[in-house]
């Protein structure tokens, strides 16, 4: 297809989805410029018409375009989630309610400390469970607090916002409305899982966008909810900061009101 037409959005969406397809891993505006040659790339304009004519056309599939923090993917609707799972053997991923908590935490009072994270919760964090967030990049060391011991601050990264279909901190559920909903068990046994690639592209089976235990941060917080209803969750969070690799740039400070669970 060497006549290509950035500007026959109908044209270039068939590009764009193939090229998602095979993506082990979200691809962002930039990236997808990068795979056209230097002196013929489409702009950011044409991409995100195509990317629109492209969720346009897939809008009756069991599949969909997903624009998560680290750009845009292409998998299989929730809703189809309980027999894709089955393509994979072993069992769901079953999360702690310490690991749970200690999560939550960190997504909603970012920056924050071990010591403050046990503070909140009355006991002591486990060091295998950082550990275990650090291992799935879910969580990464932002800097220091300037206090005696000069404590690490913990906050979430892309991948996290990836896993669990965030575009941003802003999107993270609402705690004030977790008494509405239901047990997460279903869900979590019916993971949203991303579009394998087509035949002939290599594809390692343990990448994040195809795990089988892949869920909503809802269906997490659900379940802590349902597991502890004496969390404490009326907290302010001054200080998130947006998870940004490319130039660091700081997220707008968020207050959040809780209700206090009963």
């Amino acid at each position: 297809m060497n006549d290509l037409d950035f500007d026959n959005a109908q044209q270039f969406s068939k590009v764009l989805e193939a090229v998602l397809l095979a993506a082990a891993k979200p691809l962002s505006i930039e990236r997808i410029a990068e795979l056209f040659d230097e002196n013929t790339r489409p702009s950011a304009s044409q991409i995100k018409a195509g990317l629109e004519q492209l969720a346009n056309d897939i809008g009756q599939r069991s599949y969909q375009l997903k624009e998560v923090a680290s750009g845009f993917r292409l998998q299989v609707r929730s809703e189809y989630a309980t027999w894709v799972a089955r393509l994979w053997e072993e069992r769901p991923q079953r999360y702690s309610r310490a690991m749970l908590e200690t999560l939550a935490l960190i997504a909603y009072r970012q920056p924050i400390t071990r010591g403050e994270i046990e503070d909140v919760r009355g006991v002591a964090v486990s060091t295998q469970i950082i550990k275990t967030l650090l291992e799935r990049e879910w969580i990464r060391v932002v800097g220091y607090k300037d206090v005696p011991g000069k404590p690490a601050m913990l906050a979430t990264t892309k991948v996290f916002l990836d896993y669990f279909n965030l575009r941003g901190l802003n999107e993270l559920p609402n705690l004030s409305a977790l008494k509405e909903l239901q047990s997460a068990s279903d869900e979590l046994a019916a993971p949203v899982t991303t579009m394998p690639a087509q035949a002939g592209i290599s594809v390692e089976p343990d990448q994040p966008e195809h795990s089988a235990e892949q869920v909503s941060f809802s269906s997490l917080l659900a379940e802590l909810d349902s597991m502890e209803h004496d969390l404490t969750t009326d907290f302010n969070d001054p200080a998130i900061i947006a998870e940004n690799d490319v130039d660091g740039t700081a997220g707008t400070e968020t207050k959040l009101q809780t209700e206090p669970k009963g």
